[in-house]
């Protein structure tokens, strides 16, 4: 999957080329945070309200470094509490 407009990087982040925030409502109910690298998809981390779950996908072996920042990313930009 490629990347959608409105794509940010942010400072505190090195590792994370780009990131964007999204919610979706179709098959989930939820917001999370999605991670781009070299233009493509390669994290995902969601707050999913419905199932009151939050979940990592990865497309691929991913540096731990990148992970913990997408982690701290996700905390510092999605609200932990369900709604």
């Amino acid at each position: 999957m490629s990347r959608p407009n409105g794509i940010a990087a942010d400072a505190r982040f090195p590792r994370i080329e780009e990131y964007v925030v999204a919610s979706d409502v179709s098959r989930r109910d939820g917001i999370g945070v999605e991670i781009y690298a070299g233009g493509e998809l390669v994290l995902e981390i969601f707050r999913d309200d419905t199932t009151r779950t939050r979940t990592i996908w990865q497309r691929a072996p991913l540096d731990v470094e990148l992970v913990e920042q997408a982690l701290a990313l996700f905390r510092a930009e999605i609200p932990w509490d369900f709604e």
